[in-house]
C-alpha cells in the first residue's frame, strides 16, 4: 500500500525524467551517458520510479493519428455527491483519455477519443448522460490539435545533456485513411502498459518474430501514428497545478496564436475547439499565482485573445489511460482503445 506523504521528486529524478521526455525508448547506456551515472544506476533509479507510480513511459497519439481520430474535451455536471462516483466510472471506460475534477464551473473536464464522429456522438449522445449521476454533457470537438500532453517537457537538464539526447524528427510519410490494423492496437496496447518494454518482450506478447515487432513499431512512429511519452507524478515533480484556459480568437488569427501558445513552457494541451469558446490551453504550473501570470503574459502578447474562462484541476484521476491516485501517481492503466465501439 502507498503512503499517504510520498517524497518529492528529487533532481536526479526530475533529470531522468526530463531524459525519457526526449528519449523515452534511449538505452540505459545512452541515458547514463547524458546523465553523467552509470548505465545500472539509472536503469535503478526509474524501476523505483515506476515501481512507486511516480513515472512511467507509455503510448501518445501521434499528430498524423489526431487527423484519423475524433478527439474531444467533455464537459460533464454531475448530481450533488456523485462527482467521486462518476470520476470511478469514466475512468474505466477506454475512450476516456484523462479526466480532472474542477474547482469551479463544471465537475469533470474530460478528454474523449473515438474512431469517427458518429461513434463520438454514440458515446457522448447515447451512453454518458444515461450514466448514473451525470446530469449534463457538453462536448467541444476538437478541430486541430496543435499540441498534446506527451510534448511537454520539463527543463531539468543542461543544454549539453538535452543535445546529447535531441536528433532531428524522424522523416514522416503520408498515411492513407484506416491504416490501423487489429495487430497495431494490440501493439499500441502492449505499449501503453509499458512503453520501455523490449522488442523480444512485445514480440512474444503478441506472438510474432522480434522484426516484425520492431518493424511495425518503427513504422506506426515514422508514419507520425504513435508516440512515445514519458510521464509522471507531477505534483510531486514540482508542478502541483492543473490550469485550462477558455478562450475566444479571431479565426484568422487561431494559427498563429495557437502556434506561439505552443512554444510556452508551461502549455501541456493547445487545441481549436467547436463551440463559442474556440480555443482551449491547458498548463502545468509551480503555484495557483501562476495562473494570473499565465494570463496576463497572454493578454500581453496577443491582444485579440479574450481569455472568457479559467479552470484549476482540484483532482487528476485518469492521463492518457493512466490511473491516478491524489498524489499523481500512476495506480493501474485502463489502455486508450479509440476505434472499439463505446459500450455501456
Amino acid at each position: 500500500m502507498q503512503d499517504d506523504a510520498p517524497a518529492l521528486l528529487t533532481e536526479d529524478d526530475l533529470a531522468l525524467i526530463n531524459a525519457l521526455q526526449l528519449q523515452p525508448r534511449a538505452s540505459w547506456t545512452e541515458l547514463g551517458r547524458a546523465l553523467e551515472v552509470d548505465p545500472v544506476t539509472v536503469a535503478r533509479r526509474f524501476g523505483r520510479l515506476s515501481e512507486q507510480g511516480a513515472a512511467w513511459v507509455g503510448f501518445s497519439p501521434g499528430p498524423r493519428l489526431f487527423e484519423q481520430i475524433c478527439v474531444a474535451f467533455v464537459v460533464i455536471d454531475c448530481a450533488p455527491g456523485a462527482t467521486t462516483g462518476v470520476a470511478q466510472a469514466l475512468s474505466a471506460h477506454p475512450h476516456m483519455l484523462t479526466i480532472e475534477r474542477a474547482a469551479a464551473g463544471h465537475d469533470i473536464l474530460a478528454i474523449a477519443a473515438t474512431r469517427d464522429l458518429p461513434a463520438l456522438s454514440r458515446y457522448t449522445l447515447d451512453l454518458l448522460p444515461h450514466l448514473p449521476g451525470i446530469t449534463a454533457v457538453e462536448v467541444r470537438i476538437v478541430t486541430h490539435m496543435f499540441t498534446e500532453g506527451g510534448r511537454w517537457r520539463i527543463a531539468a537538464l543542461d543544454p549539453a545533456q538535452r543535445a546529447q539526447l535531441t536528433g532531428p524528427p524522424p522523416a514522416q510519410t503520408p498515411v492513407a485513411p484506416g491504416e490501423i490494423t487489429p495487430f497495431d492496437r494490440a501493439l499500441i496496447t502492449r505499449i501503453a502498459h509499458d512503453g520501455r518494454a523490449p522488442y523480444q518482450t512485445l514480440a512474444s506478447d503478441l506472438g510474432v518474430s522480434l522484426n516484425t515487432a520492431k518493424r511495425r513499431t518503427e513504422q506506426l512512429t515514422r508514419r507520425g501514428l504513435l508516440r512515445f511519452r514519458c510521464d509522471f507524478a507531477r505534483p510531486l515533480g514540482g508542478w502541483p497545478v492543473a490550469a485550462t484556459l477558455w478562450a475566444r480568437v479571431p479565426p484568422a488569427d487561431l494559427p498563429e496564436i495557437g502556434h506561439a501558445l505552443v512554444r510556452l513552457p508551461e502549455t501541456r494541451n493547445c487545441a481549436a475547439v467547436s463551440g463559442p469558446h474556440n480555443l482551449i490551453l491547458q498548463a502545468s504550473l509551480h503555484s495557483v499565482s501562476d495562473v494570473l501570470r499565465l494570463e496576463t503574459q497572454l493578454a500581453t502578447a496577443h491582444p485579440s485573445l479574450d481569455i472568457v474562462d479559467r479552470v484549476i484541476a482540484l483532482r487528476q484521476d485518469k492521463l492518457m489511460g493512466r490511473l491516478l491516485d491524489p498524489h499523481g501517481r500512476s495506480v493501474g492503466i485502463v489502455p486508450p482503445d479509440f476505434w472499439s465501439e463505446p459500450e455501456r
